[in-house]
């Protein structure tokens, strides 16, 4: 056996043993970081799911950012520029998480404007009426609550601990919403029309928010077992539906599906089945405002690109300064 096999066998009995120890590790349900060894399929999965994630927030200011300066008082407007405010620091933190796996920020960003890279479907809906920000706030945010609070416990530590923070302003989000519809609810006819408008439209997009079906979702079952996920699409979107029939019956709303009941053996709702083949349409470029979200983006992008200049003009000024001062 010569020198270079002898050098091969041991580099690969020294990763399986590094690949052991990551099993281990996930076994054990404690949390991989940076430093860590691991496997490569993990780091791009988490890439993938944390820069989707981003990407969404990011994106997801442009649907109420609409509403900021339309909305009926200053307090509406100090309420929805603080929520959009927030959803621009979660992209923050989400990219910031990417980074640590060895992710460019400005590479993600030219993946998404050029459409290599996907956002949360539901942020291509329109926003025609001020009730859409209160029911994007309850059911797009609700949604992402049940998905996201199980995140604060992912194996991979930085993508876990930014949940933490992004989960509780979320649900003050939720709440915030919940009391717009709550107000409207209690108003004139045409605002309870537009409250129920709104819900019927919004509805059916947010059970796809958890993404398609188990058996056609070909990334939930690795996620899983990295421990990355902790619950399949369809049981967030159970418990989704759980959380929120009873909160639609507070509010005095229905919920646009027929097929919505108790089902008493089950302890838990029936429902209906979401058109699938829009999720695909919205998820491959043809929703609503699709166009419309990536131009924006691309605009906000380009016309900022002054700013980023200058902010790397300026640190690489104050680090010449330093070691001006270092070296005196």
């Amino acid at each position: 056996m010569t020198g270079f096999e002898t050098t091969s066998l041991e580099e690969s009995d020294f990763e399986l043993r590094l690949h052991e120890q990551f099993d281990d590790t996930i076994a054990r349900d404690q949390r991989i970081e940076p430093r860590d060894w691991m496997p490569d399929g993990y780091r791009r999965t988490l890439i993938r799911q944390i820069a989707q994630h981003a990407h969404s927030e990011i994106i997801g200011m442009q649907p109420e950012g609409e509403w900021i300066t339309r909305a009926p008082s200053l307090r509406r407007k100090a309420i929805l520029f603080a929520k959009v405010q927030d959803e621009a620091g979660h992209g923050l933190y989400l990219y910031s998480a990417a980074e640590t796996l060895g992710a460019d920020r400005a590479d993600l960003t030219q993946r998404l404007i050029d459409g290599r890279q996907k956002y949360s479907s539901i942020f291509n809906y329109p926003t025609p009426t001020f009730a859409d920000v209160g029911v994007i706030a309850w059911l797009v945010d609700g949604a992402a609550i049940c998905n996201q609070v199980p995140l604060c416990r992912s194996s991979f530590g930085p993508y876990a601990r930014a949940m933490v923070r992004v989960c509780k302003e979320e649900s003050f989000h939720q709440r915030q919403g919940y009391e717009l519809l709550s107000t409207m609810m209690r108003g004139t006819d045409h605002q309870r029309a537009t409250v129920q408008d709104a819900v019927d439209r919004w509805w059916w997009p947010s059970l796809m928010m958890f993404g398609p079906p188990d058996g056609d979702s070909p990334n939930s079952e690795q996620s899983m077992a990295w421990r990355i996920k902790r619950h399949t699409n369809d049981e967030l979107r159970q418990r989704f539906v759980d959380m929120t029939v009873p909160q639609a019956a507070a509010l005095g709303v229905t919920l646009p599906d027929p097929e919505l009941r108790w089902n008493e053996e089950r302890g838990r709702h029936d429902f209906g089945t979401p058109d699938w083949s829009e999720l695909h349409r919205v998820i491959t470029g043809d929703g609503p405002c699709n166009t419309e979200r990536v131009a924006r983006r691309r605009a906000a992008h380009e016309d900022g690109a002054w700013v980023r200049e200058a902010a790397s003009a300026h640190a690489a000024t104050q680090a010449a300064r330093a070691r001006e001062g270092a070296a005196a």
